[in-house]
């Protein structure tokens, strides 16, 4: 059994996470590359947010949206 997680652990360290400790290297060099993963995550997750509040506005806009304070039975 031991073999068998070891060759999980080589396959992971060895292949997988390659590409993210090339990155974890080139930090010295330059900061901006290094944490370009981050950066493409965060451009995401402005687009995604960005689109939410557009659908937001397009349904408050409709006014399909309840408002009394009964609307929700656990408000009752």
């Amino acid at each position: 059994m031991r073999d068998f997680f070891e060759g999980i652990q080589t396959i992971f360290e060895d292949y997988l996470f390659a590409p993210f400790n090339s990155l974890a290297d080139m930090e010295l060099d330059s900061w901006w590359l290094a944490n370009a993963v981050n950066w493409i995550f965060i451009i995401i997750a402005i687009a995604a947010f960005a689109y939410w509040m557009k659908q937001l506005k397009i349904f408050n806009d409709r006014n399909e949206e309840k408002r009394e304070t009964s609307a929700h039975s656990f408000l009752d």
